[in-house]
């Protein structure tokens, strides 16, 4: 297009590497290795998450709040059964100038849908049942069954689009060959079928994106190199205060989704689903996140948070009729008498990756479980290692999302095939009831296979620079890149 053409050299002019003085570029370390930035695989690091968001919209996108808000969508009707989500497509051309149709953009999706299959977003997915273009800016999306959270599930970056390799903003991006640093810069408001502004290209500011290790990422921000540091979990989460000034600029999401150690492999001491249970019945949840000073941070001993059921189908948490001590000491009893019958030392190898909080997490779980007479070896993630850690943010706030992860399709440890069937039963049942009901057997099918030892809810969090505008914690663990480029008036 030729206004993006003529315009993008001023842009990139402005967006010059140093620390931000509050009109001039915005700096953004993403915690990440040099490659994981520019991903275009179908499983995204959260670097490539951010700069997909910010570069290939769908038809619909989050904004700093985490709330579905307009993308190529403009707006859209849900019909009163909750079956069909009618969007109509705002007025606006693709990078290549042709018009964005509803043929275009069907196409499009369903493209992005069949990419996706045989990841956890496609189980996701399962309830699209139909994509029609309706009239040249309409299109219609059906559902087998009601999903209250299908327009969050639309904003997620994977399925933003992609036409003849580029995408419809709102942002474009610049990058050297033989460098790391992505630069974004704002498209004019009329391309993104808004009324033009003659003052934008003095009022939006441009991004530097850079993906850096945590150290080295908590030291350019301590230095005032970059204005926001995104992608800390619990891995990294004790370098975070390293240096005096990211005091009191730590952001920590209160995110939804899975903390825990799932189960690769169902031998030895852990073929017993007993004795699977015997290893997370021992853990002093509060007393594992002690040593993080994560104050307000939620333990969980179910798969699925209870409150995300409209009826929790089970108590606040499990074993809540023992004490600590009664737990560890039934679990230390099943250890023993697998001990006694096989002749055999009880231990367990654990796969967690590099990183202080790994330590912390490594240190607690050996002493706990050597209160049980379990001795714990550490190995590297994808080395083997029998129990895993598994760390992932939630897409919505729905069952669904919880018990796909343990999918057996997946491959990513033990699963319940009845759970699974379950889940697939639910995609087409219209009562919510019902639905639930469903969802509820399913959760349960994998607690009494014991495939996963939660702990709690993720831990994602960011340095975040007190000048800069337009960021906000969320629950998803997104942060969108565009909004930072934005004046705030």
């Amino acid at each position: 297009m030729r206004i993006r053409l003529t315009l993008l050299p001023i842009l990139l002019l402005l967006a010059s590497c140093g620390p931000s003085n509050g009109d001039g570029p915005i700096n953004v370390a993403i915690i990440g290795t040099p490659d994981s930035l520019f991903q275009q695989s179908v499983r995204l690091s959260p670097g490539a998450q951010h700069l997909r968001a910010a570069t290939f919209e769908g038809l619909v996108s989050l904004d700093p709040g985490g709330q579905v808000v307009p993308a190529l969508a403009e707006r859209w009707i849900v019909t009163d059964d909750g079956l069909s989500y009618i969007f109509r497509l705002r007025d606006g051309t693709w990078p290549d100038d042709e018009e964005i149709t509803a043929a275009d953009v069907r196409r499009l999706l369903r493209e992005n849908i069949r990419r996706l299959r045989g990841t956890s977003l496609g189980l996701d997915l399962a309830k699209v049942d139909e994509i029609r273009a309706m009239t040249g800016r309409v299109i219609e999306v059906r559902l087998s069954a009601p999903m209250p959270d299908f327009l969050r599930l639309l904003a997620q970056p994977e399925l933003g689009f992609v036409k003849s390799g580029s995408g419809p903003g709102p942002m474009v991006m610049s990058r050297d060959d033989d460098a790391s640093v992505a630069r974004l810069s704002a498209l004019p408001p009329e391309t993104r079928g808004l009324p033009a502004r003659e003052d934008w290209e003095a009022l939006a500011r441009p991004l530097n994106i850079q993906p850096m290790s945590t150290t080295e990422a908590v030291a350019a921000f301590s230095r005032g190199d970059v204005d926001l540091v995104l992608g800390g979990s619990i891995i990294d989460f004790p370098l975070a205060e390293a240096g005096p000034l990211s005091r009191g600029t730590i952001q920590v999401d209160p995110a939804l989704g899975l903390l825990g150690l799932v189960i690769r492999e169902e031998t030895d001491l852990l073929a017993d689903p007993a004795r699977r249970e015997a290893l997370s019945m021992a853990i002093d949840r509060a007393e594992l996140i002690q040593p993080f000073g994560l104050g307000g941070w939620q333990a969980s001993t179910w798969i699925v948070p209870p409150g995300l059921f409209a009826n929790s189908p089970f108590p606040p948490q499990r074993w809540q009729e023992l004490s600590l001590e009664q737990r560890r000491a039934t679990a230390a009893a099943r250890i023993r008498a697998w001990e006694a019958e096989s002749g055999e030392d009880a231990q367990i190898e654990v796969g967690l990756p590099d990183g202080p909080g790994s330590n912390l997490l490594f240190r607690q779980l050996s002493q706990t479980w050597a209160s049980i007479g379990v001795s714990v070896e550490r190995k590297a993630p994808g080395e083997g290692a029998e129990i895993e850690l598994r760390d992932a943010i939630a897409r919505y706030s729905s069952p669904r999302w919880y018990l796909n992860q343990f999918h057996c399709a997946l491959d990513a440890g033990l699963c319940s095939p009845e759970a699974d069937a379950l889940v697939r039963q639910s995609l087409t049942e219209p009562d919510p009831a019902e639905r639930e009901r469903l969802l509820a057997e399913a959760h349960a099918a994998l607690v009494e296979q014991e495939v996963y030892i939660p702990l709690g809810a993720p831990v994602r969090w960011s340095l975040v620079r007190g000048s800069l505008r337009n960021y906000l914690a969320n629950q998803w663990g997104l942060h969108p890149l565009f909004p930072l480029s934005q004046p705030t008036t």
